[in-house]
């Protein structure tokens, strides 16, 4: 096992529980394994994490930034999508210390990704709790939000499309497609119909008066749709 010692010198805390923190890095699939680890996974302080990382972000978003509402939702997107986190998590080797079973262990992928970006929420849940609401603030804008520049100047910052098809990736592991469903007027002001689709289920729709256009549509209708199940 892993010295979290070293952990908490990489992330600058030291924890007064260290069962939260040794949690917050517990896989499900390491409990499969080993029936007898005293600890929860980390999914329930994943769950809270979450929360504490949208707020900051938002918080210091919506302070800093005079952009529309779709712009600032695209840049905390950019910020804290599994993609970023995993990044993150590298930089402070998070991977070292996550119990995780044989099988995932060995999964280097997009799965592998996903764990990491994960255990970064449930280690700031695990903050959060452990010394409360500014400390886990502190960190967020230290490792997290410290990002944004380099998003910004990166020009990483997605668009509904760019960002539809990463959060299905993420959530179901494939690529969503667009279908013209239907199209009407002049061809001096056509407006076009188009539904976007993962496998074969209709996600969303949207219109313009381009194709392109309906398809940025049906996209910030799915992520609608995505954040509503």
């Amino acid at each position: 096992m892993a010295d979290l010692n070293q952990l908490e010198k990489e992330i600058n805390l030291q924890f007064n529980d260290r069962n939260l923190l040794q949690s917050s890095l517990t896989h499900r699939s390491y409990l499969n394994e080993n029936r007898s680890w005293p600890l929860a996974h980390n999914e329930r302080l994943e769950f809270l994490g979450d929360a504490v990382l949208e707020l900051v972000t938002t918080e210091y978003l919506y302070r800093n930034f005079p952009n529309p509402e779709g712009e600032l939702t695209n840049l905390r997107s950019a910020l804290v999508n599994y993609k970023m986190l995993s990044e993150i998590a590298a930089s402070i080797s998070l991977d070292k210390y996550i119990m995780l079973s044989k099988g995932e262990a060995r999964d280097l992928g997009r799965a592998r990704q996903v764990i990491l970006a994960n255990a970064m929420e449930s280690l700031i849940g695990a903050i959060y709790l452990d010394a409360g609401f500014k400390v886990a603030e502190g960190f967020i804008n230290q490792f997290v939000i410290s990002r944004l520049e380099q998003i910004v100047a990166g020009g990483k910052v997605l668009d509904p499309k760019s960002k539809f098809q990463e959060l299905t990736q993420e959530k179901m592991g494939v690529t969503p497609h667009y279908k013209v469903l239907a199209e009407w007027g002049p061809d001096h002001n056509k407006q076009f119909e188009v539904g976007v689709f993962v496998q074969d289920k209709q996600m969303a729709k949207g219109t313009g008066s381009s194709k392109q256009e309906a398809e940025i549509s049906a996209a910030e209708n799915g992520l609608k749709s995505w954040d509503e199940q």
